[in-house]
């Protein structure tokens, strides 16, 4: 009877867990340290992202953020996931699987950010697999693709730590830091070794 289906049910946000680190995604308590993280963080992230919108930082961005988050995430488009510390809770960064195209495709794209402090520790490595495991496990995807500027050797190593393989270079690929720029692309199809459900 429809009565009894007045309110949608509301499933539980996905925790992963990984090796000392988790990935949830935001919820609107996280903009404190979402924010002092993104902005201490600035000049470590600005060659490598988009230009950020004068309000970024603020509340009422991040409630725009979290509100799209989970629109995406109903319409099955992207998920997004910020990676803490398993021990302290500490935020270290984030991740996104997105861009999601399904039918004969079933892929996404994998994009990724680290807190300046935590650069280098091989905590994203880590927080990429987890993502990995999930896309190919929960989400169903066959294919993860990434994309690293030419000379962000970082990236492209923890991609290769994770099972990608380098297919080639994309001209004037994404407008990074006001400017359109090439990169390299990688993929990883999946091996049916690497998943949780």
């Amino acid at each position: 009877m429809a009565l009894f289906r007045l309110t949608r049910m509301v499933e539980p946000e996905p925790l992963l867990r990984g090796d000392g680190i988790y990935l949830r995604p935001a919820v609107s308590s996280d903009h404190p340290a979402w924010s002092r993280l993104r902005a201490d963080s600035r000049a470590f992230l600005t060659p490598w992202e988009p230009i950020w919108p004068e309000d970024d930082l603020t509340r009422a961005a991040f409630r725009r953020r979290v509100r799209r988050q989970a629109e995406e995430v109903a319409n099955d488009e992207s998920y997004s996931f910020l990676i803490f510390e398993a021990v302290s809770d500490t935020l270290l960064g984030g991740l996104t699987l997105g861009g999601l195209r399904r039918g004969v495709a079933q892929a996404g794209t994998l994009g990724y950010w680290m807190g300046a402090p935590y650069a280098g520790k091989g905590i994203m490595t880590r927080a990429v697999a987890v993502a990995v495991r999930y896309g190919f496990g929960a989400l169903r995807l066959h294919r993860i693709e990434a994309a690293c500027l030419p000379e962000n050797l970082p990236s492209m190593t923890l991609l290769e730590r994770n099972g990608f393989q380098r297919e080639g270079l994309a001209r004037a690929y994404l407008k990074i830091n006001g400017v359109w720029r090439d990169h390299c692309l990688f993929a990883r199809i999946d091996d049916g070794e690497s998943r949780f459900d």
